[in-house]
């Protein structure tokens, strides 16, 4: 006959505001289109508790996963970032009285905020070189734009011409996406490539050099002699720039 007796918080408000402007209940059904018994009720409420939010409580079945339930799954994902969301579940329902699935496991990771996405890929660092890549950082906080202008940057990389693509993906919040958990180390090797070495500078790119066999000390010094000098020499004539490496085996040599 009328509407549906569920209804939103503005809809409430417009029976009140009817009922409270001098309409009975008929001209209210036939203004509004809902149900007698539904504005009966509305008004009802407003008048006993001044409130046109409605009173009923949810329906359907409660969430087998409570706020406990939710620490012990956050705890299998810090545990295990990729495993399976068959995993999860097995995981999860191990000496648990009331064991849940698979979907359920699904909507209790997005309520929580977990997604599954694809890692970031990140070079391989030693904990030594974290350390010491920190420790740079920390000594040239401060330097500012003009200092950095005056620094030539070095390094050499190999260029695969192919390679496989192991995907894997891991369970992570948003704002997790650096994460050390969160992330897949890479390598630079591994199937046919090429190597080079370059270095450039805020005001211009250096020379790009071809390396046909491991990058040893005798080849980098020949590197040094023949292509750093004559660029550090033509980019900083006053000798006010730093030649920087990244302390490589054979570029202390």
């Amino acid at each position: 006959m009328g509407k549906k007796s569920d209804l939103s918080n503005f809809e409430r408000g417009v029976v009140v505001g009817a009922r409270r402007a001098g309409l009975s209940i008929l001209q209210s059904v036939q203004l509004l289109g809902f149900s007698r018994t539904t504005i009966s009720r509305v008004y009802k409420e407003w008048c006993e508790k001044r409130k046109t939010s409605s009173m009923r409580q949810s329906c359907g079945q409660k969430c087998p996963v409570d706020a406990r339930g939710q620490r012990r799954t956050g705890r299998l994902i810090q545990a295990d970032r990729r495993a399976t969301l068959t995993e999860i579940t097995t995981r999860y329902n191990r000496g648990m009285q009331q064991s849940i699935c698979e979907a359920t496991t699904r909507r209790t990771l997005r309520r929580m905020g977990y997604n599954s996405r694809r890692p970031h890929r990140v070079p391989l660092i030693s904990s030594t070189n974290r350390k010491k890549r920190l420790q740079f950082a920390q000594s040239h906080q401060n330097w500012t734009v003009e200092d950095w202008k005056n620094v030539a940057w070095s390094d050499e990389s190999r260029f695969l011409l192919r390679h496989s693509d192991g995907r894997v993906r891991i369970w992570r919040k948003q704002n997790e996406n650096m994460d050390p958990s969160c992330l897949v180390t890479t390598v630079q090797a591994g199937g046919g490539g090429v190597m080079v070495w370059g270095m450039f500078s805020w005001h211009t790119l250096g020379p790009l050099v071809p390396i046909g066999h491991c990058l040893n000390a005798t080849a980098y010094l020949s590197i040094v002699s023949d292509h750093v000098h004559p660029f550090m020499t033509t980019m900083y004539p006053s000798s006010d720039g730093y030649f920087q490496q990244d302390n490589g085996p054979c570029h202390k040599a």
